[in-house]
Protein backbone atom coordinates (compact mmCIF):
# COMPACT_ATOMS: atom_id res chain seq x y z
CA UNK A 1 0.00 0.00 0.00
CA UNK A 2 1.77 3.69 -1.15
CA UNK A 3 1.72 5.94 1.36
CA UNK A 4 0.05 9.25 0.57
CA UNK A 5 1.17 12.13 -2.08
CA UNK A 6 1.65 14.24 1.08
CA UNK A 7 3.79 11.61 3.68
CA UNK A 8 6.46 10.91 0.42
CA UNK A 9 7.47 14.21 -0.87
CA UNK A 10 9.79 14.37 1.74
CA UNK A 11 13.15 17.12 1.23
CA UNK A 12 15.92 14.31 -0.28
CA UNK A 13 19.10 14.28 2.42
CA UNK A 14 22.11 16.06 1.46
CA UNK A 15 23.87 12.16 1.39
CA UNK A 16 21.43 11.35 -1.96
CA UNK A 17 22.27 14.38 -3.34
CA UNK A 18 25.68 13.78 -3.31
CA UNK A 19 25.45 10.73 -5.08
CA UNK A 20 26.65 10.98 -8.86
CA UNK A 21 23.95 10.78 -11.25
CA UNK A 22 24.33 8.05 -12.77
CA UNK A 23 23.85 5.86 -9.01
CA UNK A 24 20.72 7.70 -8.47
CA UNK A 25 19.84 5.89 -12.00
CA UNK A 26 21.38 2.93 -10.96
CA UNK A 27 18.92 3.05 -7.91
CA UNK A 28 15.87 2.72 -9.76
CA UNK A 29 13.31 -0.01 -10.58
CA UNK A 30 15.59 -3.41 -10.76
CA UNK A 31 12.59 -5.70 -12.66
CA UNK A 32 9.88 -4.40 -14.69
CA UNK A 33 7.13 -5.23 -13.58
CA UNK A 34 4.20 -7.77 -15.65
CA UNK A 35 0.46 -6.94 -14.25
CA UNK A 36 -1.78 -9.15 -14.67
CA UNK A 37 -4.23 -6.87 -16.45
CA UNK A 38 -1.19 -5.12 -18.58
CA UNK A 39 1.62 -2.05 -17.93
CA UNK A 40 0.51 1.05 -17.58
CA UNK A 41 3.64 3.86 -18.18
CA UNK A 42 3.42 7.65 -17.79
CA UNK A 43 5.48 8.97 -20.47
CA UNK A 44 5.87 13.38 -19.71
CA UNK A 45 7.88 15.40 -21.83
CA UNK A 46 8.82 18.73 -20.23
CA UNK A 47 8.98 22.28 -21.29
CA UNK A 48 13.57 22.39 -20.00
CA UNK A 49 15.74 23.80 -21.73
CA UNK A 50 18.67 22.61 -19.58
CA UNK A 51 21.58 21.48 -21.53
CA UNK A 52 20.42 23.50 -24.69
CA UNK A 53 23.24 25.68 -26.54
CA UNK A 54 22.50 29.72 -27.41
CA UNK A 55 22.96 28.42 -30.76
CA UNK A 56 20.03 25.48 -30.60
CA UNK A 57 18.20 28.22 -28.85
CA UNK A 58 18.57 30.48 -31.76
CA UNK A 59 17.83 27.68 -34.46
CA UNK A 60 14.71 25.67 -33.21
CA UNK A 61 13.08 28.55 -31.70
CA UNK A 62 13.78 27.91 -27.76
CA UNK A 63 14.11 30.83 -26.74
CA UNK A 64 12.56 31.61 -23.19
CA UNK A 65 12.44 30.13 -19.92
CA UNK A 66 11.30 26.66 -19.51
CA UNK A 67 8.61 25.90 -16.31
CA UNK A 68 9.67 22.16 -16.11
CA UNK A 69 5.81 22.10 -16.54
CA UNK A 70 4.73 19.18 -18.58
CA UNK A 71 4.19 19.93 -22.21
CA UNK A 72 3.21 16.47 -22.84
CA UNK A 73 1.35 13.64 -21.43
CA UNK A 74 1.27 10.05 -22.52
CA UNK A 75 -0.72 7.17 -20.71
CA UNK A 76 0.57 4.40 -22.29
CA UNK A 77 -0.53 0.38 -21.75
CA UNK A 78 1.02 -2.65 -22.78
CA UNK A 79 -1.08 -5.45 -22.93
CA UNK A 80 -0.32 -8.74 -20.75
CA UNK A 81 0.79 -10.60 -23.60
CA UNK A 82 2.53 -7.87 -25.38
CA UNK A 83 0.65 -7.76 -28.28
CA UNK A 84 -0.67 -4.39 -27.79
CA UNK A 85 0.36 -0.87 -26.94
CA UNK A 86 -2.39 1.85 -26.38
CA UNK A 87 -1.36 5.51 -26.15
CA UNK A 88 -4.05 7.88 -24.98
CA UNK A 89 -2.84 11.56 -25.06
CA UNK A 90 -4.07 13.77 -22.11
CA UNK A 91 -4.28 17.23 -23.00
CA UNK A 92 -1.95 19.52 -20.66
CA UNK A 93 -4.72 21.88 -20.01
CA UNK A 94 -6.92 19.36 -18.57
CA UNK A 95 -8.73 20.33 -15.34
CA UNK A 96 -7.24 18.74 -12.49
CA UNK A 97 -7.40 19.02 -8.67
CA UNK A 98 -3.88 18.54 -6.44
CA UNK A 99 -4.02 17.26 -2.99
CA UNK A 100 -3.59 19.03 0.10
CA UNK A 101 -0.33 19.01 1.62
CA UNK A 102 1.75 18.19 -1.49
CA UNK A 103 5.59 21.03 -1.10
CA UNK A 104 6.05 23.20 -3.93
CA UNK A 105 9.28 22.01 -5.36
CA UNK A 106 9.83 25.57 -6.33
CA UNK A 107 9.40 27.29 -3.39
CA UNK A 108 8.40 24.83 -0.63
CA UNK A 109 5.00 26.19 0.11
CA UNK A 110 3.01 23.29 1.47
CA UNK A 111 -0.60 23.83 -0.75
CA UNK A 112 -4.08 23.44 0.53
CA UNK A 113 -5.97 21.49 -2.25
CA UNK A 114 -6.46 23.60 -5.30
CA UNK A 115 -7.53 23.25 -8.92
CA UNK A 116 -5.14 23.56 -11.27
CA UNK A 117 -4.09 22.53 -15.16
CA UNK A 118 -3.11 19.20 -15.51
CA UNK A 119 0.59 20.07 -16.14
CA UNK A 120 0.55 21.88 -13.21
CA UNK A 121 1.32 18.93 -11.56
CA UNK A 122 4.86 18.56 -12.64
CA UNK A 123 5.80 21.93 -11.75
CA UNK A 124 4.29 21.75 -8.09
CA UNK A 125 4.91 18.54 -6.97
CA UNK A 126 7.69 16.72 -9.29
CA UNK A 127 6.74 13.33 -11.02
CA UNK A 128 5.60 11.96 -7.82
CA UNK A 129 2.67 14.05 -8.12
CA UNK A 130 2.04 14.46 -11.88
CA UNK A 131 1.71 10.37 -11.50
CA UNK A 132 -0.61 10.45 -8.64
CA UNK A 133 -2.87 13.23 -10.14
CA UNK A 134 -3.04 10.89 -13.45
CA UNK A 135 -3.79 8.07 -11.69
CA UNK A 136 -7.23 9.95 -9.76
CA UNK A 137 -7.99 11.52 -13.31
CA UNK A 138 -7.87 7.83 -14.97
CA UNK A 139 -8.65 5.32 -12.17
CA UNK A 140 -5.97 3.44 -13.39
CA UNK A 141 -2.53 2.34 -11.47
CA UNK A 142 0.46 4.11 -13.39
CA UNK A 143 3.52 1.33 -13.10
CA UNK A 144 6.13 3.00 -14.27
CA UNK A 145 7.21 6.36 -15.34
CA UNK A 146 9.57 8.06 -17.98
CA UNK A 147 10.31 11.94 -18.24
CA UNK A 148 11.62 13.81 -21.41
CA UNK A 149 13.17 16.81 -21.61
CA UNK A 150 14.51 18.70 -24.50
CA UNK A 151 18.06 17.65 -24.51
CA UNK A 152 16.95 13.47 -24.24
CA UNK A 153 14.73 14.47 -27.18
CA UNK A 154 16.56 15.66 -29.47
CA UNK A 155 19.55 13.25 -28.94
CA UNK A 156 17.46 10.24 -28.53
CA UNK A 157 16.76 11.54 -32.44
CA UNK A 158 19.48 12.28 -33.17
CA UNK A 159 20.34 8.44 -32.74
CA UNK A 160 17.66 6.95 -35.38
CA UNK A 161 19.37 6.56 -38.24
CA UNK A 162 18.75 9.37 -41.46
CA UNK A 163 16.00 11.28 -39.12
CA UNK A 164 12.43 10.19 -38.30
CA UNK A 165 9.99 10.49 -41.08
CA UNK A 166 6.72 12.84 -40.57
CA UNK A 167 4.18 13.44 -42.90
CA UNK A 168 1.57 16.07 -44.27
CA UNK A 169 -1.32 16.52 -46.34
CA UNK A 170 -0.91 20.44 -46.33
CA UNK A 171 1.91 22.68 -45.39
CA UNK A 172 2.46 23.42 -41.87
CA UNK A 173 4.21 26.37 -41.15
CA UNK A 174 4.55 27.68 -37.26
CA UNK A 175 6.00 31.03 -36.56
CA UNK A 176 5.92 30.47 -32.80
CA UNK A 177 8.58 27.34 -33.19
CA UNK A 178 9.82 28.00 -36.60
CA UNK A 179 8.41 24.88 -38.28
CA UNK A 180 8.09 25.24 -42.08
CA UNK A 181 7.23 21.89 -43.70
CA UNK A 182 6.08 21.44 -47.28
CA UNK A 183 3.70 18.92 -48.12
CA UNK A 184 4.53 15.38 -47.97
CA UNK A 185 6.91 13.23 -45.77
CA UNK A 186 10.27 14.81 -44.70
CA UNK A 187 12.92 13.69 -42.52
CA UNK A 188 13.53 15.07 -39.18
CA UNK A 189 16.75 14.90 -36.81
CA UNK A 190 16.32 16.52 -33.33
CA UNK A 191 16.30 19.86 -33.54
CA UNK A 192 13.58 20.03 -36.45
CA UNK A 193 11.90 17.07 -34.82
CA UNK A 194 11.55 19.31 -31.58
CA UNK A 195 9.75 22.11 -33.36
CA UNK A 196 7.33 19.37 -35.15
CA UNK A 197 6.00 18.07 -31.91
CA UNK A 198 6.32 21.68 -29.68
CA UNK A 199 3.78 23.50 -32.91
CA UNK A 200 0.56 24.29 -31.99
CA UNK A 201 -0.33 26.91 -34.34
CA UNK A 202 0.55 25.39 -37.69
CA UNK A 203 -2.55 23.22 -38.30
CA UNK A 204 -5.17 25.16 -36.45
CA UNK A 205 -6.21 22.50 -33.86
CA UNK A 206 -4.49 24.07 -31.07
CA UNK A 207 -2.82 21.06 -28.38
CA UNK A 208 -5.07 19.07 -29.80
CA UNK A 209 -3.51 19.05 -33.33
CA UNK A 210 -0.42 18.53 -31.43
CA UNK A 211 -1.34 15.97 -29.98
CA UNK A 212 -2.24 13.69 -32.68
CA UNK A 213 2.10 14.87 -34.24
CA UNK A 214 3.27 14.09 -31.29
CA UNK A 215 1.70 10.95 -31.69
CA UNK A 216 2.61 10.56 -35.36
CA UNK A 217 6.25 11.05 -34.50
CA UNK A 218 6.01 8.15 -31.85
CA UNK A 219 4.37 6.00 -34.56
CA UNK A 220 7.44 6.46 -37.06
CA UNK A 221 10.26 6.72 -34.77
CA UNK A 222 9.32 2.80 -33.33
CA UNK A 223 8.97 2.31 -36.64
CA UNK A 224 12.32 3.21 -37.81
CA UNK A 225 13.73 1.79 -34.87
CA UNK A 226 11.73 -1.61 -35.85
CA UNK A 227 13.22 -1.13 -39.19
CA UNK A 228 16.97 -0.59 -38.61
CA UNK A 229 16.83 -4.20 -35.99
CA UNK A 230 17.54 -1.46 -32.99
CA UNK A 231 15.17 -3.34 -30.95
CA UNK A 232 17.00 -6.49 -31.16
CA UNK A 233 20.27 -5.21 -31.32
CA UNK A 234 21.01 -5.54 -27.51
CA UNK A 235 24.31 -3.21 -27.59
CA UNK A 236 22.60 -0.28 -29.79
CA UNK A 237 18.79 -0.86 -27.92
CA UNK A 238 20.58 0.19 -24.27
CA UNK A 239 22.50 3.32 -25.98
CA UNK A 240 19.47 4.35 -27.17
CA UNK A 241 18.07 3.65 -24.11
CA UNK A 242 20.52 5.66 -22.00
CA UNK A 243 20.12 8.56 -23.81
CA UNK A 244 16.04 8.57 -23.63
CA UNK A 245 16.28 7.82 -20.02
CA UNK A 246 18.63 10.01 -19.00
CA UNK A 247 20.12 10.22 -15.36
CA UNK A 248 17.20 12.32 -13.48
CA UNK A 249 15.50 9.98 -10.50
CA UNK A 250 11.79 10.09 -10.19
CA UNK A 251 9.48 7.80 -7.92
CA UNK A 252 8.36 4.95 -10.38
CA UNK A 253 10.85 5.94 -12.90
CA UNK A 254 11.67 3.62 -15.88
CA UNK A 255 15.08 2.68 -15.74
CA UNK A 256 17.54 1.73 -18.81
CA UNK A 257 17.45 -2.01 -18.09
CA UNK A 258 13.58 -1.73 -18.03
CA UNK A 259 13.33 -0.13 -21.48
CA UNK A 260 15.85 -2.67 -22.86
CA UNK A 261 13.01 -5.42 -21.51
CA UNK A 262 10.32 -3.46 -22.30
CA UNK A 263 11.67 -3.34 -25.47
CA UNK A 264 12.48 -6.88 -25.87
CA UNK A 265 8.57 -7.98 -25.18
CA UNK A 266 7.72 -5.76 -27.78
CA UNK A 267 10.24 -6.50 -30.31
CA UNK A 268 7.68 -8.42 -32.43
CA UNK A 269 4.74 -6.02 -32.54
CA UNK A 270 3.63 -4.50 -36.01
CA UNK A 271 2.33 -1.18 -35.98
CA UNK A 272 -0.90 -2.21 -36.90
CA UNK A 273 -0.62 -3.73 -33.03
CA UNK A 274 -0.46 -0.11 -31.42
CA UNK A 275 -3.37 2.06 -31.23
CA UNK A 276 -3.43 6.45 -30.56
CA UNK A 277 -5.96 8.22 -29.20
CA UNK A 278 -6.82 11.13 -27.37
CA UNK A 279 -8.96 11.47 -24.41
CA UNK A 280 -12.24 12.09 -24.93
CA UNK A 281 -13.16 15.98 -24.44
CA UNK A 282 -16.57 17.72 -24.02
CA UNK A 283 -14.92 21.37 -24.33
CA UNK A 284 -13.90 24.21 -22.71
CA UNK A 285 -14.65 24.58 -18.81
CA UNK A 286 -15.74 28.01 -17.58
CA UNK A 287 -12.44 29.81 -15.78
CA UNK A 288 -11.61 28.23 -12.71
CA UNK A 289 -10.07 30.32 -9.87
CA UNK A 290 -6.19 29.41 -9.74
CA UNK A 291 -6.40 27.79 -13.11
CA UNK A 292 -7.88 29.73 -15.50
CA UNK A 293 -9.31 28.34 -18.99
CA UNK A 294 -9.23 24.51 -18.60
CA UNK A 295 -10.42 21.45 -20.89
CA UNK A 296 -12.89 19.59 -19.63
CA UNK A 297 -12.83 15.96 -20.51
CA UNK A 298 -16.26 14.00 -21.33
CA UNK A 299 -17.11 12.01 -18.41
CA UNK A 300 -18.84 8.88 -19.81
CA UNK A 301 -16.16 8.59 -22.96
CA UNK A 302 -12.99 8.97 -20.81
CA UNK A 303 -14.61 6.59 -18.22
CA UNK A 304 -15.19 4.31 -21.04
CA UNK A 305 -11.54 4.29 -22.50
CA UNK A 306 -9.74 3.80 -18.92
CA UNK A 307 -12.09 1.02 -18.37
CA UNK A 308 -11.18 -0.88 -21.33
CA UNK A 309 -7.74 -0.14 -20.76
CA UNK A 310 -8.26 -1.08 -16.77
CA UNK A 311 -9.43 -4.78 -18.16
CA UNK A 312 -6.51 -4.61 -20.87
CA UNK A 313 -8.62 -4.48 -23.81
CA UNK A 314 -8.55 -2.66 -26.64
CA UNK A 315 -9.53 1.31 -27.38
CA UNK A 316 -13.35 1.97 -28.05
CA UNK A 317 -14.48 2.71 -31.43
CA UNK A 318 -14.93 6.86 -32.60
CA UNK A 319 -18.60 5.91 -32.73
CA UNK A 320 -18.95 4.23 -28.87
CA UNK A 321 -17.78 8.29 -27.91
CA UNK A 322 -19.46 11.30 -27.96
CA UNK A 323 -18.02 13.49 -30.59
CA UNK A 324 -17.93 16.27 -28.04
CA UNK A 325 -18.23 20.47 -28.32
CA UNK A 326 -14.78 21.14 -30.03
CA UNK A 327 -14.37 19.45 -33.22
CA UNK A 328 -10.47 19.84 -32.95
CA UNK A 329 -10.26 17.44 -30.13
CA UNK A 330 -12.84 14.62 -31.75
CA UNK A 331 -12.04 11.37 -30.46
CA UNK A 332 -10.26 9.28 -33.55
CA UNK A 333 -8.44 6.75 -32.46
CA UNK A 334 -5.89 5.64 -35.15
CA UNK A 335 -3.34 2.10 -35.53
CA UNK A 336 -0.16 2.97 -35.80
CA UNK A 337 -0.04 1.19 -39.55
CA UNK A 338 -2.26 4.27 -40.54
CA UNK A 339 0.23 6.63 -39.40
CA UNK A 340 3.58 5.57 -40.69
CA UNK A 341 4.92 7.80 -43.90
CA UNK A 342 6.27 6.36 -46.42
Amino acid sequence: MRLPLSRRLLPVPAALLALAPGALAAAGPAELPSPAKGLNLLVVGIDSRAGITPDEKERFRLGGKGCDCADVMMLVHVSARGDRVSVVGLPRDSLAHLPAGHTDLRTGTVHAAHAAKLNAARSEGGPALATETVEALTGLEVHRYLEIDFRRFMDSVDRVEDGVPVCTAKPLKDPATGLDLAAGTTRLAGGPGLQYVRSRKADGEMDFGRIRKQQLFVANTLERLRADDVLTDRKRLRAFAAVLRGTAPAERGLSVAELVALAGRLKGLEPSGTEFATVPVKGFNPPVEGAGSTVGWDPEGAREVFRRLASDRPLPPSGAVAPGDVPAAAYRPARGSSLICP
